[in-house]
């Protein structure tokens, strides 16, 4: 397994892809407000054997199946840190590989489409609370980092910010960069630099969204070692839940996020084990 931190400040580290895709396309369920979290709890083999497609594909980091998984929801608050540590475990046996355990927004935990807006009604303090727990026990679980993703607004990302400086587990934090919660000027480059401000957060950028917001996302960079894996192109209807639209080959792009300073590269929603396996090629 390489050492993360050392190998950013030498080249781009290939990251996974679409892990409730790929759980898809091998015949599981993952229509249920729960995704893929729904098959950590019913069929761990699965995503164990998930991970591993995209470690033999390319990928020197995977991310964990715990996107989708809170506390106060269907499921106990017994049995969510259960799984939130199996998510961790399923990881760490799937491969000799970095291990990010997946801290996604509240938006994601309400399935209502919220993560793609950020408009939560919540104050900063609100939101602090309702991440603590989750972050407190993957830090416990013994991933390597945190990968706290597809966070939708600045409110979102100072509350997070405020919680990884207390808690000092090393983190990457990826910001929704097609959110409406970035929608003022500037605002985005502002998370990244407030995420960026934090001692133990090792990289900052963006992720599930179009491969052509990526370049102009990461521009002008706070300084640390940037993250970028967009979607594939293809656009997500949260009413009807499908994708729309034709997919973008994003190893022909992902050169370009290199340019741009991104040293964490990968896919995210629709992306196969196959994307990842051209992007490793691609940097290569």
């Amino acid at each position: 397994m390489i050492d993360l931190v050392a190998t950013l400040a030498r080249r781009p580290v290939v990251l996974d892809g679409g892990l409730g895709t790929l759980l898809e396309a091998r015949g599981n369920d993952v229509t249920s407000a729960l995704w893929s979290a729904r098959v950590l709890r019913d069929d761990p083999g699965e995503v164990r054997a998930a991970h591993g497609v995209f470690a033999e594909a390319g990928a020197e980091v995977v991310i964990t199946a715990s996107y989708q998984l809170g506390f106060g929801g269907e499921i106990p608050d017994a049995d969510i840190d259960a799984l939130l540590t199996r998510s961790v475990s399923l990881a760490r046996e799937a491969a000799d590989v970095v291990v990010a355990a997946s801290v996604g927004p509240i938006g994601a935990l309400r399935a209502d489409g919220s993560e793609y807006t950020g408009d939560y009604g919540l104050t900063v303090e609100q939101l602090r609370d309702l991440h603590r727990r989750r972050l407190h026990v993957l830090a416990q679980a013994g991933a390597d980092l945190l990968a706290v993703e597809t966070i939708p607004s600045p409110l979102e990302v100072e509350a997070l910010a405020l919680e990884l400086a207390d808690l000092g587990t090393p983190a990457f934090v990826s910001l929704s960069a097609d959110s409406t919660g970035f929608a003022a000027p500037g605002s985005l480059a502002d998370a990244l630099r407030t995420a960026a401000s934090v001692s133990h957060v090792v990289a900052v950028g963006v992720n599930c969204c179009s491969p052509d917001s990526v370049a102009s996302a990461l521009a002008g960079g706070p300084g640390i070692p940037l993250v970028a894996y967009p979607n594939t192109g293809e656009r997500w209807d949260a009413a009807t839940r499908t994708w729309h639209g034709a997919a973008v080959p994003l190893a022909e792009v992902a050169p370009a996020w290199v340019d741009a300073g991104a040293r964490l590269v990968g896919g995210c929603c629709r992306s196969t084990p196959a994307d990842i396996a051209a992007i490793a090629a691609a940097l290569r």
